[in-house]
C-alpha cells in the first residue's frame, strides 16, 4: 500500500511540473484545404484536397523558434507531371518551386523584446527577415476543450487573408496579351481577387506558460494547441508536447541576407517583374 502511496504521488509531482511548464516543444501537423482556395474543378482535379506539413515549436517563456520538418518525398500540389501529383502549376512545376523556395524556414521570436526573425529562401539566395511583432487583437471566450491532456481555453480574432471576388490566378496580378504575344506589357486584371476579412480561432493551454505558438500566431497567456483560420482553410494541430526545450535550438537563425520586411518585400517585386505570378505576392503578405 506504501508503494502504490509512493508512486502515485511522483506521478501527481510530475504532472504539476510538467502542467506548470514554462518552456517546452510542441509537434505540430498544418492541413491546407487546397481545393477551398480553388473553385475550378479541372484544377482540383489535378491536386490533393490537402497539403499536410510537420512542424515543430520550442520555446521557453522569452524566446521561442518555429521550424518545418522536411520530409524526403514531400509533395509539391504545384508539380507537374505524375498522377495525382498536379499537371498545371506554375508552368515550370518542381523547377519553379525549388527556384523560388518557400518561406517554410525557421521563425525565430523574442518575444520579451518583440521582434522577430523567417529565414527563408527565394531565387536560390537565403534571407533572414527581421521585423516587430505586431500586436493580435485576440478575444479570449469562456469555452473550453481538452487537447493532449490540457485543458485550453478559446480565443478568436479577425484577419486579413482570405480572397474573395474573381477567379483569377492564386496570386492574382497582371496578363499578358495573348492576341499580340510580341507585347510583353502586362494588361489590368479584373479578376484578381481582393483580401477579405476572416475568422481565426486558437486553442491555449494556459498551464504552459509561455505567449508561443505555431507559425505567426501567439500573444495568448498560454501556448497554442490548436488554430483554425477561415473554417478550416487552413488548421494548426499540436500532436505531441514536451516539457524540455534544448538551449542549443533557441538560438537565433544566422544563414542568409539580413534584411527588413519592407527591403524584402522589393525584392520580391522585382522578381515579379521578370517571373510575373510565379513569384508570391508580397502585398499578400
Amino acid at each position: 500500500m506504501k508503494k502504490v502511496l509512493l508512486v502515485l504521488i511522483m506521478v501527481a509531482c510530475t504532472c504539476c511540473v510538467f502542467s506548470q511548464s514554462k518552456q517546452g516543444t510542441i509537434s505540430y501537423e498544418r492541413k491546407i484545404n487546397l481545393w477551398k482556395r480553388i473553385q475550378d474543378e479541372q484544377r482540383r482535379a489535378t491536386m490533393p484536397e490537402f497539403r499536410i506539413t510537420k512542424h515543430t515549436l520550442i520555446f521557453n517563456d522569452t524566446v521561442s523558434i518555429y521550424k518545418t520538418i522536411k520530409e524526403e518525398e514531400e509533395m509539391n500540389p504545384f508539380e507537374g507531371g505524375g498522377e495525382g501529383r498536379g499537371g498545371g502549376g506554375f508552368g515550370g512545376g518542381g523547377r519553379m518551386g525549388r527556384m523560388f523556395g518557400s518561406n517554410d524556414g525557421d521563425l525565430y521570436k523574442n518575444l520579451s523584446k518583440g521582434m522577430s526573425i523567417q529565414a527563408t529562401e527565394q531565387s536560390g539566395k537565403d534571407f533572414l527577415i527581421s521585423d516587430t511583432i505586431r500586436k493580435q487583437a485576440w478575444k479570449i471566450t469562456d469555452e473550453t476543450k481538452i487537447i493532449l491532456g490540457y485543458t485550453c481555453h478559446k480565443a478568436t480574432m479577425k484577419q486579413k487573408g482570405g480572397f474573395g471576388g474573381g477567379n483569377g490566378g492564386q496570386n492574382g496580378g497582371g496578363r499578358r496579351n495573348r492576341d499580340n504575344p510580341m507585347d510583353s506589357k502586362p494588361t489590368p486584371d479584373t479578376t484578381r481577387r481582393t483580401p477579405r476579412e476572416v475568422e481565426v480561432v486558437a486553442w491555449f493551454a494556459d498551464k504552459i506558460l509561455s505567449p508561443a505558438g505555431p507559425d505567426n500566431y501567439g500573444q495568448l497567456p498560454g501556448a497554442i494547441l490548436e488554430v483554425n483560420i477561415d473554417n478550416g482553410s487552413t488548421v494548426f494541430t499540436a500532436t505531441e508536447i514536451k516539457a524540455v526545450a534544448s538551449a542549443k535550438d533557441l538560438k537565433e537563425p544566422k544563414k542568409g541576407k539580413a534584411v527588413t520586411k519592407e527591403e524584402f518585400r522589393k525584392i520580391m517585386m522585382d522578381l515579379r517583374q521578370h517571373f510575373g505570378n510565379a513569384v508570391p505576392d508580397p502585398s499578400n503578405n
